[in-house]
């Protein structure tokens, strides 16, 4: 991320039009907001839309405006977000999402050609830097003649990919420590916490990091997370990589199951050593039949 940040504050300098790819919920948005910050546009107005959201007949009139009574519920005029933008920087989240009338009439605005306001008369001129996300592959719908293809280049003309956080590890703990200290300052992680963050694959990325971490923070007790603060899901994926990956056999996982209760002779303890729920333990341990051995009725 720090790499990528170096990157940013590069591309930031210049007026180029960004197109930023990656997973949903990898730091798209985050990256934008960073373009925006170490701009020269950064005094100006920050604007973003998510064009999923919205339906057709509604993102035409956001994107740019419309005049009293140019349909119905119109009882005054609403400049759009170009007009928002002006001088600063307009940020279009899902870009692939446009259907093909939008996208010919995004082109005309990002090639300097003035615009109308829906029902309106008079041209409209802006000065804004376009920053678009996506979590398309766009080269591949371009292919399929599912977006155009001179959008597409004038949207890229510095193309950003952020990849997911599970090829960027190095990320998890600052990213959650950074999380968990706007959520609850002087609030920390145990070790056995930072070592299930950082083992976990997060297939939600960024956002489910950040949620997990807001979670696990709301619920604790005390002033350190520990490992019952956390998800079950997230204890009991980290269960399955810590013993032996997705192909694990249950003969392995019984007999690892079996040693730390040995050692540590109490559930409790065992859980804690093999990094998941005592909860998740009981499960297993009556899964495998080890109910009835020594070790494993040694609860407390």
């Amino acid at each position: 991320m720090k790499q990528l940040l170096e990157q940013v504050k590069r591309i930031a300098a210049s007026n180029a039009t960004v197109l930023i790819s990656g997973e949903s919920g990898s730091g798209k948005e985050v990256i934008a907001r960073a373009i925006h910050h170490f701009s020269a546009r950064s005094a100006k107005s920050w604007v973003d839309v998510n064009c999923a959201a919205l339906p057709e007949n509604l993102l035409e009139s956001e994107l740019f405006g419309y005049e009293k009574g140019a349909f119905s519920g119109a009882d005054s005029a609403k400049p759009g977000l170009f007009e928002m933008a002006n001088r600063g920087t307009l940020f279009l989240d899902e870009i692939g999402e446009l259907d093909p009338k939008m996208q010919a009439k995004l082109l005309r605005a990002l090639d300097g050609s003035s615009y109308y306001r829906v029902g309106g008369v008079r041209k409209i001129s802006v000065d804004v830097r376009l920053v678009t996300a996506t979590n398309r592959d766009l080269k591949q719908a371009v292919k399929e003649g599912r977006f155009r293809a001179d959008l597409y280049h004038r949207l890229s003309q510095i193309r950003i990919p952020v990849p997911p956080l599970r090829e960027r590890p190095d990320d998890v703990l600052p990213l959650a420590l950074h999380f968990l200290a706007e959520q609850k300052p002087g609030m920390t992680f145990s070790k056995p916490v930072a070592e299930r963050l950082c083992g976990y694959s997060w297939p939600g990325n960024v956002r489910e990091l950040q949620n997990v971490v807001i979670r696990s923070a709301v619920l604790s007790r005390g002033k350190e997370i520990v490992l019952q603060d956390l998800p079950e899901e997230l204890l009991n994926n980290a269960f399955s990589a810590s013993l032996a990956g997705m192909a694990m056999l249950p003969q392995l996982e019984r007999e690892a199951i079996v040693k730390a209760l040995g050692e540590s002779g109490q559930q409790r303890l065992a859980a804690e050593k093999l990094g998941i729920s005592r909860r998740t333990l009981q499960r297993r341990v009556k899964q495998y039949g080890i109910a009835n051995s020594k070790s494993a009725s040694m609860t407390h």
